[in-house]
């Protein structure tokens, strides 16, 4: 009876941890990565679109994007929005492609970064407790409807603590690469 909840649990962990990778995908390192501006938005005929549906992007250098854009009536668009972007990148298009260089980090925007890692973690360790609060729940109201023995809700408790504990050592790696990387000059 518990083990389904288990398992709906674990999912729903791995898919925040999962969340919280790609998340970490779109803060910039030294060097180049097409994930930086993926989901930058571009005004597309009027409608907000993500630059990723608007064109290719590639990253033939370590520090240089290079964006092929599908449309070439919108690379202007396109690059206004990749000017006017959180990321302080300055494009430069030849009417064909449009080249972004990655300038190299300051010190003082590597630890913002950091910080901002460090904020997405917490809040992928929150998710994660959250769903663990969820499941507690369920397993508890298991318990009150009869359907579970007392010493089964407290082994599946203890399991699902295990599974908590383990998505949220998965987090706290997954941070540390990324400060890791964030700091490499």
């Amino acid at each position: 009876m518990i083990d389904p909840i288990l398992r709906d649990a674990a999912s729903k962990m791995s898919k925040s941890v999962d969340h919280f990778g790609s998340d970490l995908a779109t803060i910039r390192t030294g060097r180049a990565n097409p994930a930086l501006i993926d989901k930058i938005m571009v005004p597309y005929y009027g409608t907000p679109t993500p630059l990723n549906q608007l064109a290719q992007i590639s990253a033939p250098e370590p520090r240089l994007l290079i964006v092929q854009v599908y449309d070439k009536s919108q690379i202007g668009a396109i690059e206004k929005a990749l000017r006017t972007g959180d990321q302080g990148l300055n494009p430069a298009s030849d009417g064909q492609v449009i080249r972004v260089p990655i300038p190299p980090l300051t010190e003082e925007r590597r630890k913002e970064f950091v910080k901002l890692v460090k904020q997405k973690a917490e809040e992928a360790r929150v998710a994660i407790r959250n769903i663990r609060r969820d499941e507690i729940h369920r397993i508890d109201q298991l318990s009150k409807d009869g359907g579970v023995a007392e010493d089964e809700v407290k082994r599946g408790n203890a399991r699902l603590q295990k599974v908590t504990e383990g998505q949220i050592e998965k987090v706290d790696a997954i941070a540390a690469r990324k400060e890791a990387e964030v700091m490499e000059v």
